[in-house]
């Protein structure tokens, strides 16, 4: 097995770690405009309900890519 794949699961590992940490501790006061971002839609009708986190989602993509890139760099 390649020791760099060992190395890469660890660190993404402990990334995820912190993040859950970091969503779990901190979800209801650091977090709380997630999901309610311009560009969110949400409409609520009678019988009726459709959210799409649409800006929300791409921000989430963006930082994922960010952080895969700069892993990609460390190896």
């Amino acid at each position: 097995m390649n020791p760099q794949l060992g190395k890469t699961i660890f660190i993404l590992g402990l990334f995820l770690v912190a993040l859950g940490l970091f969503l779990w501790l901190g979800s209801g006061r650091l977090i709380s405009w997630f999901g309610h971002l311009p560009g969110d839609i949400r409409i609520e009708r009678p019988g009726f309900r459709l959210y799409a986190p649409i800006v929300s989602m791409l921000l989430v993509s963006l930082l994922v890519s960010a952080v895969l890139w700069i892993l990609r760099r460390i190896d």
